[in-house]
Formats: structure tokens, C-alpha cells, sequence
């Protein structure tokens, strides 16, 4: 099941461009949105972690992020204003009719997760993982760490940092002009907006995970958090069964 294609649905998000999600499962839904570069099959589906997530009862919703997966990659500018992937979940969310859901993410998927929380999203309980609080609060060091990346493929001595993601946008056949525009579209969320964030939230993170600053300063921020670590760092850790267990297990408690 891990491994199993699962088609894609799609809808129009609030400007009409076509985006896709997929799911597996049912029971209590919960939307998981992937992180920058991935994907829904790479970050939730390829490893297991909606399967295992899906096996404790859960409907699992997928959204690939625009210029994602099967969604729309547009090159134009417009199609990209500050705050759009926050935009086009609360359409993916209003397309399904959801009212009383879990929601959460890795990496972007966890930044886009915590803008709808400062927006007013309402989900029962919440999933920040492969996410600190800089990485929340001052977006633009890793918009121009992969800024960077992106106007200057091709450049990169092996091994390094650049390289590895580089090789992974190779991997999730990325398109970097429109993942150049995202960059564009991040907005900070102030701290003071995330210790107001009301509902119970799970703080998840490789223990080698720096890449978006402090997961414990962000457990610490929010007022009714719980801090939990996998081992790995934060592209390692996905890989790991832990990271859907921790999740089925927060959601079950």
C-alpha cells in the first residue's frame, strides 16, 4: 500500500487554476500538505506515512502544493501573490466541505499549515514537522537560501547542501521558474500570532533538523504544544516509519 499509485482528484482553486490532491483511507479526515521541491506520493505516500496514518482510522487528504505534483505550474507572476498556497488550501478545504478536521505538514507544508492557523483555520488539532520557529517568523533566509539554488543549477560541488537539493527537484521533476515564484509568495507569521494559535499542535522533528531553525523555541511559542523527535535530518527523516507513526499516534491519543 505504501507504494501504490494513487490517482489524483482535482479542483479549482479561488482563481481558477487546477489543483490536485489525492487521499487514502477514511474516518476522521486529516490534510497533510508536502514540503518545497516534493510532492504528496514523495513526502506522505512513497514512505508509508499516509498508509500507517490511514490504518489508524483516518481519512488522509494530499494536496500538491501548486507548483507541485499534478498541480498547475504556472510561469506567470500573477498567478503567485503573498500567501497563495494558504489561499488555495482554504479552497481545497471549502471544495470538500471539510468542518471538523486535523491538519498539518513538513517543512513548506508546515509553514503553509501555520499561516491558515494565524488566517483562522480551525482545525481540531495541528502538525508542524521539519519545522522551527525562524523558519516561521523570518522566512526570507531559506526563500533565499533556495533562491539561490534555483538560479544557479548546475553549479554545485557534490555533496553539498545545494547539490543534495538539487538533485532531489531532479528527482520530483521540479519546474524552477515556478518554483522560483513561490519563494515570492512567503509571508513571516509573528511570534505573537503563533503563541496566540489556540488548538492542541505536534511539533515534529528530526533530531538533526536545523534546516528551518528551533522545532523546541516553536513547541516553546505555542501555547499547547507537544514536542516530539524522530532521528534524521530534514531530508532524512522523512524517510523514516517514525514520522507517520508519530503522527497516527498524535492523532490517536
Amino acid at each position: 500500500m505504501a507504494n501504490s499509485p494513487i490517482e489524483p482528484h482535482f479542483f479549482a482553486s479561488f482563481d481558477g487554476e487546477r489543483l490536485a490532491w489525492r487521499e487514502v483511507g477514511e474516518g476522521r479526515a486529516v490534510v497533510l500538505i508536502h514540503g518545497f521541491f516534493s510532492d504528496a506520493h514523495t513526502n506522505w505516500i512513497r514512505y508509508g506515512h499516509a498508509a500507517t496514518v490511514a490504518a489508524a482510522g483516518f481519512r488522509v487528504i494530499m494536496p500538491d502544493l501548486r507548483a507541485h505534483g499534478s498541480s498547475a505550474k504556472p510561469h506567470d507572476s500573477a498567478a503567485y501573490p503573498p500567501d497563495v498556497l494558504m489561499r488555495d488550501q482554504f479552497a481545497l478545504i471549502e471544495h470538500l466541505g471539510l468542518t471538523d478536521y486535523d491538519l498539518g505538514g513538513y517543512s513548506l507544508g508546515a509553514r503553509t499549515t501555520m499561516r491558515m492557523l494565524a488566517s483562522g483555520a480551525t482545525p481540531r488539532r495541528a502538525i508542524l514537522s521539519g519545522m522551527g520557529l525562524t523558519g516561521i517568523t523570518r522566512t526570507e533566509g531559506r526563500g533565499n537560501h533556495f533562491r539561490h539554488i534555483l538560479t544557479n543549477l548546475g553549479s554545485f560541488k557534490q555533496g553539498s547542501s545545494e547539490w543534495l537539493a538539487e538533485a532531489f527537484l531532479k528527482t520530483t521533476k521540479g519546474d524552477p521558474v515556478a518554483l522560483l515564484h513561490i519563494l515570492d509568495t512567503f509571508v513571516d507569521t509573528p511570534e505573537q500570532e503563533v503563541r496566540a494559535v489556540p488548538m492542541p499542535v505536534l511539533v515534529l522533528q528530526g533530531s538533526d533538523d536545523g534546516d528551518n531553525g528551533s522545532a523546541r523555541d516553536l513547541a516553546d511559542a505555542l501555547a499547547h504544544a507537544t514536542y516530539r523527535e524522530i532521528p534524521g535530518g530534514h531530508m532524512s527523516a522523512v524517510l523514516r516509519p517514525e514520522l507517520g507513526q508519530e503522527i497516527a499516534d498524535y492523532l490517536t491519543a
